[in-house]
């Protein structure tokens, strides 16, 4: 099992996500954001960071990379992918999910742990995990307020597309408190929170590991 890990100008938690990766007993590799060559990834993960600075706005330049179109591809054949904080950023300007991170509600960067529930299973990256389990994983960001039209997010509650929903408190402001979601294909996922830096107790939980096993054993299915 090959996961791919892309690492662009900025990104910050690559290693995070690698450790949990190859952890999860998957072959866990670098992609380099300029090679167009994904090099036989069964899913591919665009980890948390800060793309080219968050200039312009998250993700807006780094959605022109040339890994970018592998990535879509990749995506079009039903193949998983992951896109964690700055990756949800990207995935959403990408148009390879709907809506817009945007600057969070209290106008600050947040950094600390939070609640979060499953809203389904019917993912490659939730497959078993129970769909009303509470998790708790750590946010790090300025624009991770999810936002999007009333017809987008209607779409998203009737189609069970929201992934993971902040229970308790809301970090950022997010409409209807959608932490994370996925595409109609239900191959690629986006969230906030970081499952890479809750993949061990040591870590303070380790409720984020089985994303990346999971990941790794979809694949294989």
């Amino acid at each position: 099992m090959r996961i791919a890990v892309v690492r662009f100008p900025g990104s910050n938690c690559d290693q995070d996500a690698l450790a949990a990766a190859a952890a999860s007993g998957a072959e866990a590799y670098y992609v380099w954001h300029r090679s167009s060559d994904l090099a036989g990834a069964d899913v591919v993960v665009l980890p948390g960071g800060f793309s080219y600075g968050d200039y312009l706005r998250p993700g807006a330049i780094a959605r022109f990379s040339p890994v970018m179109r592998s990535v879509a591809a990749h995506a079009a054949a039903g193949r998983p992918v992951l896109g964690i904080c700055n990756g949800f950023q990207i995935l959403c300007e990408a148009h390879l999910l709907p809506g817009a991170l945007v600057r969070n509600g209290g106008l600050s960067f947040v950094c600390r742990p939070v609640r979060l529930r499953v809203e389904t299973d019917a993912t490659p990256f939730t497959a078993r995990y129970r769909v009303g389990q509470e998790l708790t994983m750590p946010v790090a960001h300025g624009d991770g307020r999810y936002v999007a039209d009333a017809a987008t997010l209607d779409g998203l509650e009737r189609e069970d597309r929201i992934v993971f929903r902040y229970v308790g408190s809301n970090p950022n402001g997010a409409m209807r408190d959608i932490a994370g979601i996925t595409n109609e294909g239900r191959n690629v996922v986006g969230l906030m929170p970081h499952p890479e830096r809750a993949a061990e107790a040591l870590l303070g939980s380790s409720d984020g590991a089985a994303v990346f096993a999971l990941a790794a054993a979809a694949a294989v299915a």
